[in-house]
């Protein structure tokens, strides 16, 4: 499909198999485009144009659902998630200069992934964990009262 697909052939077959049995159904967008990106970590363009054809969505309706939920991404995603808390309690606690520090030590700014997709840094508004405040979570793991002094031990875990 893409020419980052990291797929195999089975995955693709699966693929080839949901675009076969949503033919025509728009009823399938959703879970089409999340096998997709279960498949490549992001949805490439070249498959949601794809999407679009087969389900008969116009494309801008797809690219719509791609960016309304933030479950799904346009852009290749790393390997580990770090989501950086953001919400009133998480910023008056010091979140700022935690994000500077994720920030130099992995050498992007938020909503980017590394170059070698080892990370992908994302701020967000609310963990709903303001008692331990500021909060961070790599790949959902949570990481409590964070302060940028932790940011390197805490990414030196993740391969």
């Amino acid at each position: 499909m893409g020419a980052e697909c990291k797929c195999n052939c089975d995955q693709e077959k699966k693929l080839d198999a949901l675009f076969a049995q949503y033919k025509g159904n728009s009823n399938g967008l959703i879970v089409v485009m999340a096998a997709i990106q279960e498949v490549h970590g992001y949805l490439p363009k070249d498959s949601l144009v794809k999407t679009a054809e087969e389900l008969g969505v116009p494309l801008s309706d797809v690219y719509g659902v791609a960016t309304f939920y933030a479950a799904f991404s346009l852009r290749p995603r790393g390997r580990h998630c770090v989501n950086l808390c953001l919400g009133t309690a998480c910023y008056v606690k010091g979140a700022p200069d935690v994000q500077t520090m994720l920030e130099q030590e992995m050498g992007i700014k938020a909503g980017n992934t590394t170059e070698d997709r080892r990370f992908s840094l994302d701020l967000v508004r609310c963990l709903g964990a303001c008692g331990i405040a500021p909060v961070l979570t790599v790949n959902g793991e949570v990481y409590p009262r964070m302060t940028a002094e932790k940011v390197t031990e805490i990414l030196a875990k993740y391969e």
